[in-house]
């Protein structure tokens, strides 16, 4: 009897705290969900040039890597495929719908050590910077599954960038004073 109230208690707290981390993150989805998603996948897709294993770790406003986004089927953090393709990018991560990010949406691509929550060795990270179909400009970070493949991917999707962002990191993209110290261009 003596330890009853105290597991009571302990038990009340926890299930205070997951309650309080629900609708935090319940919050979170609808104070983003006007920032729009991703593009539908065009019926003649093409087919792809690069494909890669790797884990999704988040997408973030842009330049702000702290800043976790809960877009449409980029909330959590997961095992993607990242397929690459005249067109376009896709994501498919475990659990979710197919992310397709249209070639003309594509603003940079680069390294990062950090985002989040997640810290890795330097350049550790692919990072994508991309507006989405509601004009949100943003950052989405994969974590390579085979760090050889690292640059393969960053230059898949450096060939299929629109023309007026080649030759730039996803750090110079918005505001011109902008300076992203988790970021070095490739």
């Amino acid at each position: 009897m003596d330890k009853l109230v105290p597991t009571l208690v302990a038990i009340a707290v926890a299930a205070l705290i997951l309650v309080v981390l629900l609708v935090a993150w319940r919050r979170r989805a609808r104070r983003d969900a006007g920032l729009g998603a991703s593009y539908e996948l065009p019926a003649d897709a093409a087919s792809p040039t690069f494909e890669a294993e790797t884990l999704y770790v988040a997408t973030t406003v842009h330049d702000k890597p702290l800043e976790r986004l809960v877009l449409p089927d980029l909330g959590f953090r997961g095992r993607a495929t990242v397929s690459v393709a005249a067109d376009g990018l896709s994501l498919a991560i475990t659990g979710a719908n197919l992310v397709f990010i249209r070639a003309s949406a594509l603003l940079g691509v680069g390294v990062a050590t950090w985002a989040i929550d997640r810290v890795v060795e330097t350049d550790g990270l692919v990072r994508i910077a991309w507006t989405t179909n509601g004009g949100t400009v943003v950052d989405s970070y994969l974590r390579v599954i085979d760090p050889a493949e690292r640059a393969s991917i960053i230059g898949a999707v450096t060939d299929i960038l629109p023309e007026a962002a080649r030759g730039r990191s996803p750090g110079a993209i918005g505001d011109p004073g902008t300076e992203q110290t988790n970021e070095r261009e490739v």
